[in-house]
This record gives C-alpha cells, structure tokens and sequence, in this order.
C-alpha cells in the first residue's frame, strides 16, 4: 500500500473512530480525491480548456436499524467533527429499514488483486490539444464536411479510500482518458447530417489515433446524408455495436436488486430461466486488467468475481448489494457500489456480451428487407413491462447489403421476446464497460411513413 492510500484510510478509520465515540453502533466511511483536464477545440481554435481537482468524504453511521450519510469537501478537524455530529444526529431521527447494516466481519473479502487499472503516465494539457487538434483537422479535411461541433479530450486519476468499524479497509487508485470529434456534413440547402466518433482507455496508450477518430466521424455523417422514411411493417434489425450495448444496459437494470425487491422489473420471475436463445452468454470481469470499470472488490468489502450473469441463454443471478440481499433472502453477489453523498446500491462492472459464430455480414446475408441502426434516442423503455420504443436512424437493408440512408422512424417491441429473438456478431470490441458485438433481432415493428 502506498503512503497516499495509506493516509486516506488513517483519516477514514479516525473519523469511524469519532462516529463509535459519537454514539454510532457502527459506521463506514469512504474518500474519493479525483485530479482531471479536459480541452475543446473547434473550427482549429481552442474553446475550453479546464482543470480540476476534488477531494470529498462521505460518513454512513448506523443507530440499529437506522441510518445517515453526510458527506463533506471540507477534511479539516473542525469539519470533521461536525460531520460526526450531523451523522449520527440524523441517525437517531430517521425511519427505520430492517436491511440496513455492514457486511459481518467473516463475509469480507479475504483475496485484493492487484489490478492494472492505473496509468502512470499523465496526459497534459499539451497532450490533449494535441490530439483534438489532429482528430478536427482530420475530420474537416474530408470532402463533403462542412462544419465542426468541435473534438474534445480528458484525462483524469481517481484515488478511492473505503473503511468500515468491521475491519474493512481498502484502497485503490484509476484513471481513463478519452477522446471525441463531432462533425457535419452537407449543406443547409441540400440537408446536413452530424455523427462523431470516440475512443475512451484506462491507458492512455490504448486509445485509438486521432486521425482514425476524425476519419470515422466524417465518413458516419456523410454516409447519412440523404436520408429517407421508409413505410412502416417489421422486419429483421441490425444494431450496431454503438447501440447494441444498450440491450446489456437494460439487462442490467432488469436484474438489479432492488428493481427485483420492488417487484418492478420485467424479469422479475426469471430466474435459472432462459432468458436469450442458447447461443448467447453475457459476462461480467470485474478484475479485467485495463478494465473501463473494474475493481477489486466492492463497496461494502466484499468479494466481486467473474461470473456468467447470462450462461446460453440462461439467466444465473440477480446483482445485489447486502441490502437487497436482505431483501429478498438471498447472499450478496459482491455487486455493492457508492459515493461520498449516498447509501451502497447495486452496480455491475465490465459487462459483455460474447461474440457469436457469425460476421456481421453474415448476420445481414439473409436479410430481404431489413433496417440497420446506428443511433438511438427518446427514452421508451417500460422497466416494469419490457415495452421497447425508440427513435432510430440508420440504413435500409436490401438483399444482405446496406443501402440508402434511413431517418424519422421509430422501432419497438418487448425486450423479454427481443432478447429471445436476438443473435450476436463476431465483432465484439471493448470500448466502454458496458460492451457488445453487433447483433440482430428479428421481427421488430418499425413505424415510418
């Protein structure tokens, strides 16, 4: 452990400390210090150019079955004191909830991997105007680009500290950068169209080169220009890999513990059922190395693991924290996430979806008439029903091949027979922590003209 991590676990432990002297039964505390810088560049000038440094603390105290979070910019001993104050005078007020409370000293994590999640190269400034310079200037260079919404870049480091009266101490450091550029094609006379392209890393070095990233936002908006409606009837759909991690997204709220505790999910009676066809598996990798998400345990101390959250089709778990474990009489799945201001509440890291057997060529080879999606918007989706309605653009398939650009049309459905129906690509890239391959769904309803 270095004398950093060290330090910010000894200001937790004593703040814990003060809490127990306070009148807390027990208490758990985390700090998160946060470095980060960030530039804009459009039209080949620079717009913005930001630095910024934070450093907040965040107290849980628990009174029985009661419990308070404060949280604080402020770790002078003055503040500190009157954030235990504050705590556990609020602790003694609120309603009660029977499944509040720690992990017990013999559920902690016994195994902390030491995982590669930080760089230790610091992108500056320069660095980053650097990079959005080049990617814009790339972009705009191509024929038929007409405009610029501008490129952007960051970097930041993180430092998290979390400890607790049961003996649970941790702490651990990551950072990430990335890289967007936006731009428009066409003329207002003849019709504009924007698309962008981005590229995001824990490692500096991994992410993709700017020239690429202007290329591929510049090529996406002029391939969209001249869009057309199409008539409404169903048919197969394509979703591309820049959409298609939102179908894990979904899955994701649906399988969370307190989705399922409330009743208000459209899987909440699917558990060890099939869930996708026997040809799709979902995986979660909490200790991927250079992971977007990942780390070594979660916030309540408890081991996280590699598991199949989908395995064939089948659907193997819940995502719990030890609250909605409580709830619903089962054990944590180490799934347990929180910030300075707020109580811990499921999340999962590093979510795939595994590539199947097919190119995405191959998925459209069959296709007669079929829509290929590119972007998604407007918020349809009924959590409690699975009811799936969203704005699309894209391209018409004709015969396997993509044709003529698409616009102003909507797709729907219900995601329990759209994930029954669905079938991935080959293609799968981990970009973003929530990851997919391109895949296809049969007979979805598309409302055009």
């Amino acid at each position: 452990m270095s004398k950093k991590n060290g330090d910010l676990l000894n200001i937790l432990t004593d703040l814990i400390k003060q809490a127990r002297a306070a009148g807390a039964d027990a208490a758990d505390a985390i700090v998160v210090n946060g470095r980060s810088v960030s530039v804009t560049w459009r039209m080949g000038k620079l717009e913005h150019l930001n630095g910024s440094e934070g450093a907040d603390i965040g107290l849980r105290v628990l009174k029985g079955k009661r419990q308070a979070i404060v949280s604080s910019a402020d770790r002078s001993p003055t503040a500190l004191k009157e954030l235990v104050e504050r705590a556990v005078a609020m602790a003694r007020t609120v309603p009660e909830d029977p499944f509040v409370g720690l992990a017990d000293p013999d559920q902690l994590t016994k195994y902390m991997p030491d995982l590669d999640i930080c760089d230790s190269t610091e992108l500056t400034a320069e660095d980053l105007i650097k990079k959005v310079k080049e990617a814009e200037a790339v972009a705009r260079g191509v024929k038929g680009i007409t405009n610029s919404e501008g490129a952007s870049a960051g970097w930041g480091l993180t430092e998290v500290a979390v400890a607790a009266s049961n003996g649970f101490a941790r702490a651990y450091r990551t950072s990430g950068a990335s890289l967007s550029v936006s731009v428009i094609a066409g003329t207002a006379a003849k019709g504009m169209e924007t698309d962008y392209d981005y590229t995001s890393a824990v490692y500096a070095e991994d992410l993709a080169d700017p020239a690429d990233i202007g290329r591929g936002a510049a090529t996406r908006a002029l391939a969209k220009l001249g869009a057309k409606k199409v008539k409404s009837q169903r048919v197969p759909v394509i979703f591309d890999p820049r959409v298609s991690r939102g179908l894990v997204s979904h899955l994701l709220g649906a399988i969370n513990g307190s989705s399922i505790a409330r009743k208000t999910s459209f899987l909440k009676d699917s558990l060890h059922h099939e869930v996708f066809g026997p040809h799709v598996t979902i995986i979660e990798d909490p200790h991927r190395d250079r992971g977007m998400r990942s780390k070594p345990c979660d916030a309540e101390g408890l081991a996280n693991r590699r598991r199949q959250l989908v395995d064939n089709g089948m659907l193997t778990t819940w995502i719990m924290d030890l609250r909605t474990s409580r709830q619903l009489g089962l054990e944590s799945t180490g799934h347990a996430s929180r910030g300075t201001g707020s109580a811990p509440s499921p999340s999962a890291t590093n979510v795939f979806m595994a590539g199947g057997p097919f190119t995405p060529k191959g998925l459209m080879s069959g296709i007669k008439d079929g829509f290929y999606v590119t972007d998604l918007f407007g918020q349809g989706v009924n959590t409690v029903t699975g009811d799936y309605s969203r704005g699309a653009v894209g391209f018409w398939i004709k015969n396997g091949e993509r044709t003529f650009p698409v616009n102003e049309i909507t797709i729907a459905g219900n995601l329990k027979d759209m994930f029954k129906r669905l079938t991935p690509a080959s293609d799968l890239e981990f970009r973003y922590g929530i990851d997919a391959p391109t895949v296809r769904i049969d007979g979805m309803t598309i409302a055009g003209a």
